[in-house]
């Protein structure tokens, strides 16, 4: 697993909805988010979590043709930096991260991290707390995910 993640804007605002944005800071040696990222965020960022921006900007803005900006910052972010790991949960962005053949996780992938290196026992209970909030995750993907945890 990399140890160096480029986090979109969806995941720090979920962890945060939930109260586990310390997770991040748990699983992987340093965090990464984009000038932009943070403005989306719209809160001040833990002081474990860095800002650095990507310096292909017209490559950036190629992608902000049909992504949003967060997502196409982060996209370029992870690229130029040894392909790191990339947390990005919108479909649009995880399939062209994919199509350039970026490592991707969402933040469900996070959680499933943090199980398997004990720093939670139950993805389930975090799930959980996730249907509480407005971010949309299908009853199909939470069974397959707690089928995948051991948990069903």
């Amino acid at each position: 697993m990399q140890e160096i993640i480029v986090s979109d804007t969806s995941c720090l605002i979920l962890l945060d909805k939930i109260n586990k944005l310390n997770i991040l800071k748990l699983i992987y040696k340093e965090v990464f988010v984009t000038n932009v990222v943070a403005e989306e965020y719209k809160k001040p960022l833990p002081k474990f979590i860095k800002i650095k921006n990507p310096s292909d900007i017209d490559f950036q803005q190629k992608l902000e043709i049909t992504l949003d900006k967060g997502e196409a910052s982060s996209i370029v972010l992870a690229m130029e930096n040894n392909n790191h790991l990339l947390i990005i949960d919108e479909l649009k962005g995880r399939k062209k991260a994919l199509d350039l053949k970026l490592n991707i996780t969402g933040t469900i992938g996070v959680f499933i991290i943090a199980k398997e290196k004990g720093f939670i026992q139950s993805v389930s209970n975090i799930l959980f707390e996730i249907e509480k909030t407005n971010f949309r995750i299908s009853k199909n993907f939470i069974k397959e995910i707690k089928k995948q945890c051991n948990e069903l």
